[in-house]
């Protein structure tokens, strides 16, 4: 079935594109050129799609309902849901919840009501990368799927369980889209070869079909836009014949996209090259390893949640607000959603790349760590013991304590460590930023300990 265009307009009034009419768009993508149009065209996903499966019986019984497809990239969620809503004749709204926020969402919203009232046509609205949505937008759509103005698709390469709150999982049955196999790809690489109508008329040899699996990384978009590149990249030789050499394609796909991968190295040598520079204190470096990353697809929450943790290891008490700073930015994502809080996170980088260094508390928390394996469990000194009882008082709980408020300037030396450890000092200050306050302040008060 084609591609059915809208034929009203937000207000309901008929356009003058005719209904079955499909956009001539010129120098569409590969993979746009080559996206299913039905169930028996679609690669891949048979335990969704195949005979008795739950998305076949649901689009053979007309009654499509909210769902959430979970699956990696280029494994065909947005396509899937265009093949739902042209077989149910039902109107096909797109949303990015990258690039959408809840105005976006109402002005759907309004259009499906329109549909419904007016026309009596189904609205579904598919909103790719829904994890992205904050909470807030999340419950913008809660009504309108509850009360069927819109049917919901949700595509997420995240866990919906973690990323899509409650209240409208509840109302969506998810299901899980798989990667595609090998030969799955390999089909799609060769009807693309013959059945396009601008590739079938060309000559292509390709040297080795198998690193376009590589090189996709399983990605089905990928894969056909790389090859698109490759053949309009090559010139044909004497013979008429495009040959694709594997340099050919390694240099297409180079080209063609930033190799980010969530499940690959590449994902943790960047995050690894940001962390670093932040932690050498080049906020430069730190802003482009966040653009790379935010490019590639990461999830801000996990770019947030390294921050967090840089902020105690490696600036601690250099300066204390770093963690307040790293905190903040991992809850304001929450509320405001990608793409404004991509200047969160710039915020955040800059100033933890900008701020003094030290990891003495790292280095104190491994430390006391490490003697703890060694020396098992020590006895609580006696006067720092709770007594609660007449018999642990008895028994001397808690005698001989110094109450720190009775003293000038709220401080008295007295022992705190096990006897065997009377004397171990794990947290040295650096001197750096606040620290250096902190560590005058403690070498006033225990001048017995060296620091």
């Amino acid at each position: 079935m084609p591609y059915k265009t809208q034929n009203f307009d937000l207000f309901g009034n008929e356009n003058t594109t005719k209904q079955n009419a499909k956009p001539q768009v010129k120098f569409q993508p590969l993979a746009e050129r080559m996206r299913p149009k039905t169930l028996d065209d679609f690669a891949g996903q048979k335990h969704l799609i195949g005979e008795g499966k739950p998305i076949r019986k649901m689009i053979e019984n007309n009654n499509v309902f909210s769902m959430v497809f979970w699956g990696p990239p280029g494994v065909g969620k947005t396509t899937l849901a265009l093949i739902i809503a042209n077989s149910v004749n039902a109107e096909f709204i797109q949303l990015s919840a990258v690039s959408s926020g809840v105005k976006d969402v109402r002005a759907a919203i309004e259009k499906a009501e329109i549909n419904q009232k007016h026309l009596s046509r189904k609205t579904i609205l598919f909103i790719d990368e829904i994890h992205r949505f904050n909470k807030a937008q999340q419950d913008s759509l809660l009504h309108s799927v509850e009360s069927g103005v819109i049917t919901l698709i949700g595509a997420t390469t995240e866990n919906p369980s973690f990323e899509v709150i409650s209240p409208l999982l509840s109302r969506c049955r998810v299901y899980i889209l798989e990667d595609l196999s090998e030969d799955e790809l390999l089909l799609l690489a060769d009807n693309a070869l013959t059945k396009d109508a601008e590739l079938k008329e060309l000559k292509i040899d390709i040297q080795d079909k198998k690193l376009l699996l590589q090189f996709s990384g399983g990605d089905a978009r990928r894969l056909l836009n790389g090859l698109d590149l490759a053949v309009r990249s090559t010139p044909p030789d004497v013979n008429g014949i495009i040959n694709i050499t594997n340099d050919v394609l390694k240099e297409a796909y180079q080209k063609n996209y930033i190799r980010y991968d969530k499940d690959a190295e590449e994902h943790y040598n960047i995050i690894s090259a940001f962390i670093k520079s932040i932690r050498g204190s080049d906020p430069d470096a730190a802003v482009y390893w966040l653009a790379r990353m935010l490019k590639g697809g990461e999830e801000p929450k996990f770019i947030a949640r390294r921050m967090v943790v840089l902020a105690s290891e490696d600036i601690g008490n250099a300066d204390p607000y770093g963690l307040t700073m790293a905190t903040s930015a991992f809850t304001a994502i929450d509320y405001i959603g990608m793409p404004e809080a991509q200047l969160v996170l710039a915020q955040a980088a800059t100033y933890l790349a900008s701020a003094p260094k030290s990891n003495a508390s790292y280095r104190a928390i491994m430390s006391a760590k490490e003697d703890v394996d060694m020396t098992g469990e020590l006895g609580v000194p006696l006067h720092l013991r709770n007594a609660p009882t007449k018999l642990m008082k008895s028994l001397d709980y808690g005698k001989e304590y110094k109450y720190s408020h009775d003293y000038e300037g709220h401080f008295t030396q007295q022992q705190y460590l096990p006897e065997e450890l009377k004397d171990k000092v794990y947290y040295k200050p650096t001197g750096i930023g606040e620290e250096a306050k902190i560590l005058e302040r403690l070498r006033n008060w225990w001048k017995n300990k060296k620091r």
